[in-house]
């Protein structure tokens, strides 16, 4: 095993034999010791995956127009291997006029509307409720009926619609739900780049209508059909407090990468903006920017050791927002500068060969895990790295905050001072005005665990019941 991979990974998630498990084994294979049924639990290293340098070679991952078109022209004949199902295309908006929606056949290929609010559910980890958290299973299940969605024979297709950041990062959340739940990378797939583009770049007008299929309402598929454990695809905020350095330091032998992947501004608390220049004006005490205010929480900044490189660097505009090509993506990783690269805390661009490291875990996020859904597909599905989405993200950690850092709007602490869940002491920060800082649910200021999503998650498809906390999600700001 990779010694970083055994610090970074398989030392923050040892498996027990009991429903608090963290929900890994370490390195890049499976535990076959999980409880009740047997089920696999997945590293991030098994459920990643790696793309083809061409992505017209693609048959589930990243697949390009021309892929897709030629399943759904002829599906019986040019399904891939190993999909004996439908092919459902769940698109998250509808195209411009003209390529609204890719056509079905209305007998084995559909085309449903699905928004990024279908995938989201508001949660709680046990320490604190979190919105924009992956779905529980009875909300997947709602949405495997909903769209008569077989998971293990199907094969299901992430489209965007319209191409924009915003509706890029939505189809991220479809996979993302779906993978977490347990279905195979064999039928899941993510179609590069919105429609305006993709008519005439793989596909024709001829191959567009202007509505949806009707979903049906009739399946009677569930995620507990889904034999595998792939909860290590979500880290939580006790994995995050685990993994992190003591100062903001970018450290090449931990066996992680933490990619903000907010803009420079957000990231720097407004040290510094997007062009890299160095304001007068930063987040200080009383600062009412919508940078110093964002998401209502109680400090702006980033965790330590987090390196920064925003997610648009990742979409080619000119192509739909389809992602730029791997060889493009991986020199990112790499250190490489091509119109911006990762800087650390001192807001310097790291340099080649100072970004990811050959074995590292990617932990991902921005403000409420959208933006970082385009980060993490680029990491995960394109190049193949073991990556983790911390889904509770800057909303959730920028809120675990005692009184003597700052106080909410009604001049409450967030947390008391003695919680072991303030991340604060792990940040570098700017706080907040307190009349700018909203109240936030706190479940257990001194939980013994903030696995309480996964336990929960776990125990649905085990087949028993642990409580916790979850409501139907609102439509999530994308851009906050």
């Amino acid at each position: 095993m990779n010694k970083r991979m055994n610090r970074g990974w398989a030392g923050l998630a040892t498996l027990s034999l009991v429903l608090s498990l963290q929900g890994c084994g370490g390195g890049g294979g499976e535990d076959k010791t999980a409880l009740v049924k047997q089920i696999p639990v997945n590293a991030p290293a098994a459920i990643a995956q790696e793309s083809d340098a061409n992505y017209d070679n693609n048959v589930n991952g990243l697949i390009s127009a021309a892929t897709l078109k030629s399943w759904k022209d002829n599906w019986l004949a040019n399904r891939p291997a190993g999909i004996t199902g439908k092919l459902v295309i769940l698109q998250v908006a509808a195209g411009p006029a003209g390529s609204e929606y890719i056509k079905p056949n209305g007998t084995n290929v559909f085309t449903y509307l699905s928004p990024s609010s279908d995938w989201i559910q508001t949660r709680s980890n046990g320490v604190i409720e979190t919105p924009s958290m992956v779905p529980d299973g009875a909300g997947m299940d709602a949405r495997l009926k909903q769209f008569n969605i077989d998971p293990k024979n199907d094969m299901i297709v992430a489209a965007m619609g319209t191409g924009n950041t915003g509706n890029a990062m939505a189809q991220g959340r479809i996979w993302y739900a779906l993978r977490y739940w347990g279905v195979d990378k064999k039928n899941l797939a993510i179609l590069n780049g919105g429609n305006q583009w993709i008519n005439s770049n793989g596909m024709a007008a001829g191959d567009f209508q202007a509505t949806a299929s009707a979903a049906p309402g009739n399946g009677h598929a569930s995620v507990k059909d889904l034999l595998v454990d792939n909860t290590a695809l979500q880290a939580t905020v006790g994995d995050m407090l685990s993994i992190l350095p003591a100062t903001d330091v970018n450290r090449l032998n931990d066996g992680v990468f933490i990619w903000d992947a907010r803009s420079r501004d957000q990231y720097s608390a407004a040290e510094t903006d997007n062009a890299g220049n160095f304001p007068a004006a930063a987040c200080a005490p009383g600062g009412a920017t919508p940078i110093c205010t964002q998401n209502g929480g109680a400090r702006q900044g980033h965790p330590f050791g987090a390196l920064q490189l925003d997610y648009t660097n990742l979409l080619d505009s000119t192509k739909g927002f389809a992602y730029k090509t791997k060889a493009q993506l991986q020199a990112y990783l790499d250190g490489n500068v091509s119109g911006a690269g990762f800087i650390d805390g001192t807001y310097a661009n790291v340099g080649v060969g100072n970004a990811y490291q050959p074995g590292d875990v990617v932990y991902t996020y921005c403000e409420t895990t959208f933006r970082a859904m385009i980060t993490g597909i680029a990491s995960a599905v394109i190049l193949g790295k073991p990556t983790r989405f911390y889904d509770g993200a800057m909303v959730e950690w920028s809120s675990l905050t005692p009184g003597s850092v700052t106080t909410d709007a009604t001049g409450n602490a967030i947390l008391p001072e003695d919680s072991p869940w303030r991340t604060d002491v792990k940040s570098f920060y700017r706080a907040a005005n307190p009349l700018s800082v909203n109240q936030r649910y706190i479940t257990d200021a001194h939980a013994k665990s903030s696995n309480a999503i996964i336990n929960a998650d776990k125990a649905y498809k085990y087949g028993e019941t642990i409580p916790t906390a979850g409501n139907p999600a609102h439509t999530a700001n994308p851009c906050g």
